[in-house]
Formats: C-alpha cells, sequence, structure tokens
C-alpha cells in the first residue's frame, strides 16, 4: 500500500502501523512518486540475510571457478586507494 509522505505528516506512526498489519511493506511517495519503503525491522533482517547468503554462495562459486585474485594485504589496500600509513 501506498502512504503519501502528507499522510505520514499528519498521521505519523499510526498509518504506518495501520498499513503494516495488512501489507508487509509499505511503499511512501513523496508528489506522486514512490520514494521509500517502510517494512517491519524483522523483515529488513531477513532480506539481509538473503542477500549475505547469496553473496557467499557467489564468492564460494568464484573460488570453486578460481575466479579470485591473491595478493597480500598491502597489495590490496594499495589497489583500493589506502596508503600505508591509513591502515597501520
Amino acid at each position: 500500500m501506498v502512504i503519501t509522505a502528507n499522510e505520514l505528516k499528519t498521521k505519523g506512526v499510526s498509518i504506518i502501523e495501520k498499513v503494516l498489519k495488512k501489507d508487509s511493506e509499505a511503499l511512501i511517495s513523496v508528489r506522486g512518486k514512490r520514494k521509500f519503503i517502510i517494512m517491519p525491522v524483522e523483515r529488513y533482517d531477513e532480506l539481509r540475510e538473503m542477500e549475505l547468503h547469496e553473496a557467499l554462495r557467489q564468492a564460494k562459486e568464484d573460488y570453486r571457478n578460481g575466479n579470485v585474485n591473491k595478493m597480500d594485504i598491502d597489495e590490496h589496500m594499495k589497489e583500493l586507494g589506502y596508503a600505508e600509513t591509513d591502515y597501520k
């Protein structure tokens, strides 16, 4: 369900709670455009965990396929643009 910014301003958290009782997330629109998503923190945590599992799966697949770059910490930090004094 979509909540307008004006509804959010006038009704506050109560409109969010009302929407989240019916749906798993609420869209906040600003000037008619979808701008933000609100969801219970438990749902957010589930989504983040799924992202982390997918990243780990991809990393394991890359490792199995030999798609890795082996370098020491100094080389890696230099590649990222850090000077040695930034991390030691």
